[in-house]
């Protein structure tokens, strides 16, 4: 028989004298608990334990930064579901490079999900770091400190936040963003708990066309290319593979350990899979000091995964 995933359940059952379970009444057995669909099944893990976390903790209301992306979209609408969306906030934080379509998906966003929304501009602080920081750090071009700062804005936000409110802050990075240092430290990775830490990226756009169906946010947060916006028309393409190629090459390495040589052997392109497997290895010292995350895989990062972080990354042995 098959009870209920991820919620209380119970059936009566009645073993024979033979050993033989029968259930009671027999006239009128339960039917088994529907078999969940992946997306469903790991919606269902992590709604349960955002719940267990915020009952075991005292937390009752939670913070998310809402930026009008996939990621963030998904950990409001779980949170929605955990907390209650009384005891949701959520924050849009616009910065110099946030096109005008993720401020209207944000606010569609919360509007579907009944949460509170507060927009605070992240350009005040942005521009007092930059006004402060240019006479010491000379003449450069725009680049990784710039966007760094742009992320550390908004992560300071959501801190005083919470600190003067109480709310749990919930990251919003992705397992995949993770595994490749695709984050920022003290910036979205700031917060209590990691929600999506163990779920690729691929999986989370699965969540949000769960989420899409229900009618909790617009397809366009779906449809459009992913981006941090934290640079003039910056893609995540311009950095990483597309999501479904990165996701195989991960889950094989981190999940079933698979060397560079059996991955190549899959039929993976050699100097990609070698440049994502030092990418892999030199986040280490991020994810020691991400926020706790929730477990809905075999090996997740942090209790299932430890490597050295400061090591030399050699792969020759593997090639």
């Amino acid at each position: 028989m098959r009870l209920h995933a991820f919620e209380e359940d119970r059936r009566i059952v009645t073993i024979a004298a033979n050993g033989v379970i029968e259930e009671a009444p027999r006239d009128a057995p339960a039917p088994d608990a529907a078999q969940l669909a992946p997306a469903e099944e790991i919606r269902a893990a992590l709604v349960m334990g955002l719940g267990d976390y915020s009952r075991k903790t005292g937390m009752h209301k939670a913070l998310v930064g809402l930026s009008g992306g996939v990621d963030s979209a998904v950990v409001a609408c779980l949170a929605a579901e955990a907390f209650g969306p009384e005891n949701v906030l959520t924050v849009a934080m616009p910065g110099p490079f946030t096109a005008p379509m993720s401020n209207e998906d944000a606010a569609a966003i919360a509007q579907a999900l009944g949460v509170e929304l507060l927009e605070i501009p992240i350009l005040p602080p942005y521009s007092g770091f930059l006004e402060v920081l240019d006479p010491h750090l000379g003449e450069r071009s725009f680049g990784v400190t710039e966007e760094n700062l742009q992320a550390r804005s908004r992560g300071t936000i959501l801190m005083a936040i919470s600190n003067k409110l109480g709310h749990l802050v919930l990251t919003t990075g992705n397992k995949s963003e993770v595994a490749v240092g695709y984050c920022t430290l003290y910036g979205d990775m700031n917060g209590g708990l990691a929600v999506l830490s163990d779920v690729w990226k691929t999986q989370v756009y699965d969540l949000a066309r769960l989420y899409a169906q229900r009618g909790w946010m617009p397809m366009r947060v779906i449809e459009r290319p992913p981006s941090a916006e934290l640079a003039p028309d910056q893609k995540d393409s311009d950095s990483l593979p597309p999501y479904p190629v990165l996701d195989r090459i991960l889950e094989a390495r981190v999940e079933r350990g698979a060397s560079l040589h059996e991955i190549v052997a899959s039929g993976e392109d050699p100097a990609l899979v070698e440049r994502l497997l030092k990418m892999v290895e030199r986040n280490e010292y991020k994810r020691r000091q991400m926020a706790p995350g929730l477990k809905v895989s075999p090996t997740a990062f942090g209790v299932g995964w430890r490597m050295p972080i400061a090591r030399p990354v050699d792969l020759s042995g593997e090639a």
